[in-house]
């Protein structure tokens, strides 16, 4: 009936499967939890320990083939034709959330999302940035989320079935520096998938520093950079694109990418600590993609 699918790099999965099996057997259906490992360095001893649990395996692959590929390759392996992907670093924040799934399960074809959701406890100063925007920006409620509801789909808990899958697959050919969730969902809208919002959240635990979300954040405005200019997206699918694109049209882009220059020092210091801007953040964005061109 499921098949429960996890990308694994770096992090200690086993309480997230132990939580899903025991969520599955309340259930009584028929699933498999399958783990790969792309090829990380930590905590293989703990994750072993899944494959003692029945219908779940842990492999390790035995080199890094990206996000894209993992994703791809967990399907091709999955055996049901209903997939529940789910990155590691993820718990359900609630007891029913694989009934809540199993009740979305029928004959119609679409693509459920559950939602993401950020613990209420501020974290130490050192990860505040990642902290508050996931919970502006990623943490949005169903009747938000429907507004926008292919820009506002993550990848990191959804339920898609394996037909509409082996039509809009994660793309393998991009340079793997993020944003391939957001050419997922945007090749999703041009197939007219039907994609449902429904409240059945993950906590997000995997909470970066802030100097590695900035890093984060700057590879991923290259990555989107690299889908604009390649005619993966149209430019006005992203705001930060589209946005670029103004200032372009209005020649203001070296001018924007001068003052970044001049002000990214001031700009790094004020993100990095206990209360960052989200304005800043974005202006920072901006100013990263201006300096590109």
């Amino acid at each position: 009936m499921l098949s429960i699918l996890i990308p694994v790099y770096n992090y200690n999965v086993l309480p997230l499967v132990s939580e899903l099996v025991k969520q599955c057997n309340s259930c009584g259906i028929n699933f498999e939890v399958l783990c790969l490992d792309d090829a990380s360095n930590l905590y293989e001893e703990e994750n072993q320990k899944i494959n003692q649990f029945i219908n779940c395996s842990f492999i390790v692959l035995p080199k890094n083939i990206g996000r894209s590929a993992i994703r791809n390759l967990l399907a091709e392996k999955a055996h049901y034709e209903n997939l529940l992907f789910l990155d590691a670093d993820t718990i359900p924040v609630q007891e029913n959330f694989i009934s809540n799934y199993t009740q979305e399960i029928n004959q119609e074809e679409k693509i459920v999302y559950g939602g993401i959701l950020y613990e209420n406890i501020k974290p130490e100063k050192g990860k505040v940035l990642r902290w508050i925007y996931g919970r502006k920006r990623e943490a949005l409620q169903v009747s938000d989320r429907i507004k926008n509801p292919y820009l506002s789909f993550l990848t990191l808990n959804f339920l898609i079935t394996k037909s509409i899958f082996s039509e809009v697959r994660f793309n393998e050919n991009i340079p793997n520096l993020r944003h391939e969730d957001t050419l997922f969902s945007f090749e999703l809208k041009q197939k007219q998938a039907k994609i449902i919002h429904i409240e059945n959240p993950v906590f997000h635990l995997g909470i970066e520093t802030s100097v590695t979300f900035l890093k984060k954040s700057e590879e991923a405005v290259l990555g989107l950079k690299n889908l604009v200019d390649s005619n993966l997206i149209s430019k006005d699918y992203v705001k930060l694109s589209h946005y670029f694109q103004m200032i372009k049209n209005y020649q203001l882009s070296s001018i924007i990418s001068f003052s970044f220059k001049i002000f990214k020092p001031l700009l790094v210091k004020q993100l990095v600590s206990k209360k960052p801007s989200l304005l800043l953040f974005d202006i920072y964005r901006l100013g990263y993609y201006s300096s590109l061109n």
